[in-house]
């Protein structure tokens, strides 16, 4: 009798155990509206105003770096050639970060290091350990990348990744920007390297049948002080500074234009009468029909934002989080009607899709928008609520955002003598890049049947 009560204590474990599972994977692949006390965002949003932490059309390539070359060409090309990455799609663009830094190169860590983000109710913050990471056996991270702690200004590493965003087919890097001698909360000021960034880019832009493969743009952060005016300063800066080097992204708008290409993280933090003195052609300081005038992309977060943008003067918006459930814009349940939004409205929707999402490596209090990875189904299942909307544009987040875990950079198995960290087993080092090449691929096969 006794053997019997202990084979169905056993059996009820497991069938229990396999209950939990179950759920917990439905949760991970399809995050209800359940998962917060809250709606999907508004408990985080706290959180990102205070965070302050963050965060093509081809030319001629045959131009030197820092040569001026006319625009032209066609946002929705793709180019062949004959390298082991193969073709490259101007209509994925990856987010792209300049923020580490090492002993080695820099002197010191520089955000391997980061701190433990207390959360911002004080009763929620004493349940959770404070402090600072401390590299390289302890990162700021739940994976470890294969290159170790990097800094990013050794050329050696800007040399593999962009042999990484090549063999991933991302054809536009999203460069995270602050303007000199600024920089987040964590970091240090690294807008002297865009120049190397712009070079590596151009380096790896192997010319076949004349066309170029790798283009920068820029993805300008939120700094003490930002407004519409500074904003209008910084594009002045960047295109003065960086337009006519050979690896400049431009964008042909609906109208036939080649124009820059701006994100704007962040943008509802500035309001939209503000945007629109710089962003409509009646705007005190307008920036339309001039010699800097561009596309300029908006963060939804909130539904209402869209009609923010939208009053701002906005191009398009983006969603840029790779946590499903998390806010609204980047709920993928959503994409269908803001993009119905956008077309009634002629602005581009740019839905943003991340391999997993787990911060608790910087803010242990967050695990509630952890979204595990399932060895690559959480990826596919977003790149295909991204290609049912049919978008001209689709953004990668991230090549290297380690703190958020959403990096399909190589990353590599680590256990050290407190910490086992997350890895892409059993899969190799490459297993996101070569996902994000196949549905690449898949998507500008998708846009061609769209088209016809």
């Amino acid at each position: 009798m006794a053997r019997l009560r202990r084979k169905a204590c056993i059996a009820l474990f497991l069938f229990t155990l396999f209950i939990f599972g179950t759920l917990m994977g439905l949760r991970t692949l399809k995050p209800t509206e359940g998962f917060s006390d809250l709606p999907p965002g508004l408990e985080f949003l706290p959180m990102i105003a205070a965070r302050m932490d963050r965060r093509a059309v081809p030319r001629d390539p045959t131009a030197s770096p820092g040569q001026a070359q006319p625009p032209g060409g066609n946002a929705k090309a793709l180019w062949s050639n004959t390298s082991p990455e193969g073709t490259i799609f101007y209509d994925v663009h990856i987010f792209y970060y300049t923020w580490y830094g090492n002993p080695h190169m820099d002197g010191k860590y520089i955000h391997w290091d980061h701190i433990l983000v207390p959360h911002w109710d004080p009763k929620v913050a004493s349940s959770y350990p404070r402090g600072r990471h401390m590299p390289p056996e302890d990162i700021g991270s739940s994976f470890y990348p294969e290159l170790n702690p990097y800094s990013s200004r050794d050329p050696d590493v800007l040399e593999s990744h962009m042999e990484q965003i090549g063999a991933s087919a991302a054809g536009v890097l999203v460069l995270s920007w602050y303007p000199p001698g600024l920089a987040d909360n964590n970091g240090e000021p690294a807008e002297d390297l865009v120049p190397a960034v712009l070079d590596a880019a151009y380096r790896h832009n192997l010319k076949v049948n004349g066309i170029s493969r790798f283009w920068v743009t820029f993805h300008i952060q939120p700094y003490r002080g930002r407004n519409d005016q500074s904003v209008h300063d910084n594009v002045k800066y960047i295109i003065d500074r960086y337009g006519d080097h050979g690896a400049f992204y431009k964008f042909t708008s609906s109208t036939g234009k080649s124009l820059p290409l701006f994100y704007i993280y962040d943008s509802y933090l500035t309001p939209p009468e503000s945007w629109s003195e710089f962003l409509t052609p009646a705007g005190s300081h307008s920036v339309r029909g001039s010699a800097y005038d561009s596309i300029f992309i908006a963060l939804i977060v909130e539904e209402r934002h869209k009609h923010d943008i939208l009053a701002a003067g906005f191009d398009g918006m983006y969603t840029y989080f790779a946590s499903n459930g998390f806010s609204f814009g980047s709920s993928h349940q959503n994409w269908k009607a803001i993009k119905a939004f956008c077309d009634g409205n002629n602005l581009l929707f740019i839905p943003s899709v991340g391999p997993g999402y787990i911060d608790t490596g910087i803010r242990p209090w967050n695990n509630h928008n952890t979204r595990n990875r399932v060895n690559g189904r959480y990826y596919e299942t977003a790149l295909q609520a991204a290609l049912n909307v049919r978008p001209e544009i689709i953004t990668i987040t991230s090549f290297n955002e380690w703190h958020e875990g959403t990096q399909i950079e190589r990353a590599m198995p680590k256990k050290t003598m407190t910490r086992v960290y997350l890895d892409y087993q059993p899969h190799g080092p490459d297993h996101y890049l070569e996902l994000t090449r196949h549905w690449a691929e898949q998507f500008n096969k998708e846009k061609e049947q769209w088209l016809m």
